[in-house]
């Protein structure tokens, strides 16, 4: 049986793939035309992977798997040399995933999900409207067995992902065409790894206070026998957890694992020796980290990082950086006020968006939507003279109502306002000095409500129409007279521009009306 192979070469595996962390190589670009394709689903690959494969000893329609490490922001391509053993063939920086690093929860969390998920034939979707896209087939008996739910999860093309990973349409024709000449060699299933990193000992000792540590101790156990073995382990489920390379009877995802499941012997040999290097790594690795803590960016975070990398392109192309160039190794203390302070800006917004569907319940039932209270401070009071009520209208005889014109009220005159602006002539009169004597019977008109000279009386009453146009105009003060000047007059005039009032005329149709 396939478990029986596995664990014979274990021990070879382990001296070949050694124990050292996997560095990051270069990614590879996408060595696709998109303008000469001209069938999706036919497209051959191109003459360079070709001879990759063929340098490597991989039989172009071997069976491949697919690991992708969110954090490193990669998604990897492992195909089957003739060994049967998985080396790595194509690997993609991945352009878009949303949320944060740990698994998939719930729809609308924007996660996207982690685990092992096998991907068949009919999960491969040509006609997607992101180019083209793969189902992870999330959620799998382990997320469903913990509760966890959500919809059309997928590896897309397009660059734009809410819960998926989003690659672009380049890299996403290249690894179709892998998996189609995979399916086409007769491989079943296509192994999905979604990790939230390379779950090395510096990793895991980086990580070890993120809430999601022990379910990644769990999905630790699986990228350790690939490492070891360079083959995709056989999955199972059983006490709510993920079990590899298991012996043993049938195995229930929510119930307790069968007494008799074991590890084939060759195989559990191998992981000893792989995990006494790793806690010595680890110990060390602590050692390292310690008073230190791993702040995790936000999706918004990362965005900031390749911002740069939009202009220019379509709005939908919404490109994410990885964790690690957005994150940072910061003091405990000094995480610890970031986090209180973002736990405080979440909590504002799930208010915000609490308040914000209640008023949208509210609005549907029909019901009247609360209006805020109105501003208790008091207004400020207006002057009098803006607060003043105009003069009451005059009435007249029926036959005055007919030969009336209705004209507007002058407004009423500011009695701090002591500049009137003059018409022409008059502007042209007053510029020349003139000192005649004020005609008899006319009084000048006393600025601010002061008299002037020893003038006394009360004001005459205000015409209406054009005579109260013309009266406003006759009526608007004058500054008073500086006694100096008067003084110095040899006549004892008045200095120019006091010119003397003229006396109200009676408006014609006064005369009709009475």
């Amino acid at each position: 049986m396939r478990l029986t192979n596995l664990a014979a070469t274990a021990a070879v595996a382990l001296l070949l793939a050694g124990c050292t962390n996997e560095t990051l190589d270069t990614v590879d670009k996408a060595d696709v035309d998109l303008r000469t394709v001209k069938s999706k689903t036919g497209y051959e690959l191109s003459g360079r992977i070709v001879d990759k494969m063929r340098t490597l000893d991989m039989p172009r329609t071997s069976p491949i798997m697919l690991r992708i490490l969110k954090e490193e922001g990669l998604l990897e391509v492992w195909k089957a040399d003739s060994a049967n053993r998985f080396q790595k063939l194509r690997q993609y920086a991945i352009c878009a995933w949303s949320g944060k690093l740990g698994p998939k929860v719930k729809e609308g969390d924007r996660q996207a999900p982690e685990g092992f998920y096998p991907l068949a034939p009919g999960q491969m979707n040509p006609n997607s409207s992101y180019y083209l896209a793969i189902n992870t087939g999330f959620p799998n008996a382990f997320d469903r067995a913990n509760g966890r739910f959500g919809t059309n999860l997928m590896i897309h093309g397009a660059c734009s992902s809410s819960g998926c990973y989003s690659m672009t349409d380049e890299q996403m024709q290249e690894i179709f065409a892998l998996a189609r000449d995979a399916f086409k060699g007769g491989q079943k299933t296509i192994q999905l790894q979604a990790l939230p990193f390379r779950m090395t000992a510096e990793n895991m000792a980086r990580h070890k206070d993120n809430p999601n540590y022990d379910f990644w101790k769990n999905l630790k156990a699986g990228y350790d026998q690939f490492e070891i073995t360079k083959r995709p382990p056989e999955i199972g489920f059983c006490d709510r957890k993920y079990v590899f390379n298991q012996q043993g009877s049938v195995m229930n995802p929510t119930g307790a694992c069968p007494a008799d499941m074991s590890t084939p012997p060759a195989l559990s040999a191998a992981l000893s020796a792989y995990n006494r290097k790793y806690d010595e790594d680890y110990a060390k690795a602590l050692s390292k980290f310690k008073g230190m803590a791993w702040y995790e960016p936000s999706e918004a975070e990362r965005k900031a990082v390749v911002a740069k990398t939009r202009e220019g392109r379509d709005l939908a192309y919404a490109p994410t950086g990885s964790s690690l160039a957005a994150g940072k190794l910061m003091k405990v203390t000094e995480l610890e006020k970031k986090e209180s302070l973002r736990a405080e800006i979440e909590e504002a917004r799930k208010a915000a968006e609490v308040q914000k569907a209640e008023l949208d319940k509210i609005s549907k039932s029909g019901r009247a939507v609360p209006v805020p209270a109105a501003n208790p401070l008091p207004r400020p009071e207006l002057p009098s003279t803006m607060t003043a009520a105009a003069p009451p209208a005059k009435t007249g005889s029926l036959f005055a109502a007919l030969f009336k014109r209705t004209e507007p009220e002058a407004p009423p005159v500011d009695p701090k306002i002591t500049e009137v602006s003059p018409d022409p002539a008059a502007q042209a009169t007053a510029s020349t000095p003139v000192h005649k004597p004020a005609p008899h019977g006319t009084q000048p008109v006393a600025a601010r409500g002061m008299p002037l000279g020893g003038a006394q009386g009360s004001t005459p009453p205000p015409a209406s129409g054009k005579s109260a146009r013309a009266g406003a105009t006759a009526a608007a003060p004058v500054p008073t007279p500086n006694p100096a000047e008067v003084a110095a007059s040899p006549n004892g005039d008045a200095p120019a521009g006091e010119a003397p009032a003229d006396k109200p005329k009676k408006p014609f149709w006064k005369i009709w009306a009475n």
